[in-house]
């Protein structure tokens, strides 16, 4: 539990990841608790119970033993394909950052990391590692991961990422060698800021190979979406990237100018709003006329229903928590596409501010309720 905080930041995306249930705003929670004081925290509701009676800890029990059930049903659809019901397959991957997650890689299942977060190894760190250290992580995660793709993030360090043992000139994650490798790299805002950090890396692969190292068989450079900017960026860009990654919660925040860290205004924008899905359809014309692979990635990849809206507006690789996958998976299976667009397209139409409204009555009216 947090006094403070929200639940945009870093800190709820990692307990999230790891299923902690997390409350923040907790206001006054440190002058009322004692030690040794029992404690339920609903993480779902935002509600803690401190030194909960025994008709509240039922109710408890009754809802673990609920999630429990609806668990069993996600792992028989396990090895199944995320295929809507109008023949569209969507490919599921999960989020990660450290060795622990990728024991889910294989109970969730995921096709791959589509988001590995490397800047967790700096985070859980007093001092910079070493190039050794991280270079044996990363070796391990691609193990771990097998055949299935590993998408590395460069370092993503600031706003709520602050390592103050760190110097302004970082030196780059090590490369791995001897098989396919993916390296994404965040905030790019502008195209020059891609070349440039393109040409980096095979300037960095140039200098490996000439120390006799192991080089990747494949190298695939992509980039992370995460600035309106590079929305509007010259067909060069989007050449340029071997595929792109839509950063979902930076983008909606610059979209919308509000600080997901704010409690004050982070509630007040919809990912379903029409206006922000206008901006996720160029993004996906857009990559679509140059054959550049595209996916999301954020929180809102993990909601269901926004989940389906995305797939529906053309988003088929999406990428989440792996707690969020069975869940994504089971209404994508029950979800006709095609008719969920038409449903978002007369939405936008009618000059309503967002479609959430009418995908939700649509959802109702079907032979099951969400």
């Amino acid at each position: 539990m947090l006094e403070e905080g929200s639940v945009g930041s870093h800190a709820a995306i990692i307990a999230r990841a790891w299923a902690i249930p997390l409350i923040v705003h907790a206001k006054g929670i440190l002058s009322e608790a004692l030690n040794g004081d029992a404690v339920l925290i609903d993480g779902d509701r935002g509600q803690v119970h401190l030194r909960p009676d025994e008709p509240v800890a039922a109710a408890f029990r009754d809802k673990l033993a609920m999630q429990a059930k609806a668990q069993e049903r996600y792992a028989s659809i396990r090895d199944l394909p995320a295929q809507a019901k109008c023949g569209t397959t969507v490919n599921l991957y999960m989020n990660a950052g450290l060795i622990v997650d990728l024991p889910s890689l294989e109970g969730s299942g995921a096709e791959g990391v589509g988001l590995f977060r490397t800047e967790l190894q700096f985070l859980i760190r007093n001092k910079m590692p070493k190039r050794s250290e991280l270079a044996q992580t990363y070796n391990r995660v691609m193990n771990a991961a097998g055949d299935k793709r590993v998408v590395f993030r460069t370092l993503d360090i600031g706003s709520d990422k602050v390592l103050p043992y760190m110097k302004r000139q970082e030196e780059p994650n090590p490369a791995l060698g001897g098989r396919p490798l993916w390296v994404m790299f965040p905030f790019i805002a502008q195209f020059d800021e891609l070349r440039e950090a393109r040409q980096y890396l095979h300037d960095e692969m140039e200098r490996e190979r000439r120390l006799g190292h192991v080089l990747p068989e494949e190298l695939h450079v992509g980039a992370m979406l995460e600035t309106p900017s590079l929305a509007f960026s010259p067909r060069q860009f989007y050449e340029m990237a071997d595929f792109i990654s839509i950063g979902g919660n930076d983008l909606k925040q610059f979209f919308y100018a509000a600080d997901r860290e704010n409690e004050r205004v982070r509630r007040r924008y919809d990912t379903l709003n029409v206006s922000f899905l206008t901006l996720i359809e160029q993004i996906v014309w857009r990559c679509a006329d140059t054959k550049t692979p595209l996916s999301f990635c954020g929180e809102d990849a993990g909601r269901p229903i926004e989940a389906i809206c995305l797939a529906a507006m053309g988003l088929t690789s999406l990428s989440m928590r792996p707690a969020s996958i069975g869940p994504v998976k089971h209404l994508l299976r029950r979800t006709n596409l095609d008719e969920l667009r038409d449903v978002i397209d007369t939405a936008r139409r009618s000059g309503v501010q967002s479609v959430r409204p009418a995908v939700m009555d649509w959802l109702r009216s079907s032979d099951w309720v969400v």
